[in-house]
């Protein structure tokens, strides 16, 4: 009895041995194969690449938008002479290739031109009631990025043309009127005297029409008449001989020469040339410097555009006119020196009459216009 228990209790110990090593079996094994397939699942990727040792590797790189493109970049701004920021200023860029852009300077005066190509350029800056400005060449390489220089634009002179062309035969006719009533001491013609400075200029008809009014003006006839007695009284052309034959052809060769110098020196030249035939008063400045003025004047022409130039009209007059009356003199005093003695003749008479003009007539002429007292 004794033994049978003995041996029921070592089999119940090995039955509890076996079924605890059954269960720790079990546990093990429940673990374990979560564990190996994560680890297989991990592991996979890499067991992939090693079968691929070959593939290249995928690669990211960033690249600025210069490098990107190969563009570059040029600022600046735009400054008034005060260095104050000018904005909303008209900024015009231009490249050799034609490339071109156009914007406004911002609210702190700086302009930007992005994404240009490499090329030569120009930047060109307005701005109205400025100056404009025009930059130097800027070449810019790939990815080149220019700060250029502060742009500074002045205020620009403003400039009134007052556009008469609408007025100018009327203008022009009022001008041979003024001219016409001029005389010194109310009789002797004074009509190639203007005593305003800025008068306008006048057309070639009044030009023509204020020279034939100078050669048929009854004082001239008897001015000639003085001249033919003149030269009368001095024998002068002795081969016109004396008496009233030969006073009738000093008469005819002195109203010959008045009527060619007069027509051609005031009228076809002036015409031609755009020069204005009349001599304008000065009036202001030292004795000397108004003198100088009025002998250069002889040889010095205001052109119908305002502006001085030679006086090509009066010069060639007087020359031609000697050289035509070689048509009429005596055979003995015809020839090349005729030509030249009369024309310099000429032309130092007009520097003389210049002088009295400028010193003497104004006081005595009548009809002068009110308020003209030469140069402003």
């Amino acid at each position: 009895m004794g033994r049978a228990v003995s041996v029921r209790a070592r089999l119940d110990s090995s039955f509890k041995g076996v079924a605890v090593f059954v269960a720790a079996l079990i546990l093990l094994f429940s673990n374990t194969t979560p564990s190996t397939a994560w680890a297989q699942e991990s592991l996979s990727p890499t067991a992939q690449q090693s079968s691929l040792p070959d593939a290249p590797m995928p690669q990211i790189t960033e690249k600025s938008d210069s490098q990107q493109t190969g563009t570059g970049r040029i600022t600046g701004t735009v400054l008034d002479t005060n260095q104050g920021v000018i904005q909303g200023a008209r900024v015009t860029l231009e490249g050799l290739s034609g490339f071109s852009l156009i914007l406004k300077s911002g609210i702190n005066g700086q302009f930007a031109f992005a994404g240009l190509p490499p090329d030569v350029y120009k930047i060109t800056v307005t701005m109205p009631g400025m100056t404009t400005f025009t930059s130097s060449q800027i070449p810019l390489r790939a990815g080149e990025f220019q700060i250029l220089p502060p742009v500074t634009l002045s205020i620009s002179l403003v400039r009134t043309n007052v556009n008469v062309s609408g007025n100018s035969r009327q203008l022009s006719e009022e001008q041979v009127h003024i001219a016409e009533h001029q005389r010194i001491v109310g009789i002797i013609p004074n009509f190639y005297s203007s005593y305003n400075w800025n008068a306008p200029p006048m057309l070639a008809k009044q030009k023509f029409q204020l020279s034939i009014r100078s050669i048929l003006d009854p004082v001239s006839f008897l001015t000639v008449a003085g001249v033919a007695g003149a030269e009368q009284y001095h024998n002068v052309f002795p081969e016109y001989g004396g008496g009233l034959e030969g006073y009738g052809k000093r008469y005819g060769a002195a109203f010959a020469n008045h009527v060619s110098s007069t027509l051609l020196g005031k009228a076809v030249y002036p015409s031609i040339f755009h020069q204005d035939p009349r001599y304008f008063y000065k009036g202001k400045g030292s004795i000397k410097s108004r003198a100088l003025y009025a002998i250069s004047r002889a040889v010095i022409a205001r052109g119908d555009d305002g502006q001085s130039k030679p006086n090509y009209s009066r010069v060639l007059g007087h020359f031609s006119a000697a050289a035509i009356s070689n048509l009429y003199y005596p055979a003995s005093d015809r020839g090349v020196s005729l030509v030249f003695f009369n024309g310099l003749a000429g032309i130092g008479e007009n520097a003389a009459s210049n002088l009295i003009r400028e010193f003497v007539l104004k006081r005595i002429t009548s009809h002068v216009p009110q308020a003209a007292n030469g140069q402003q």
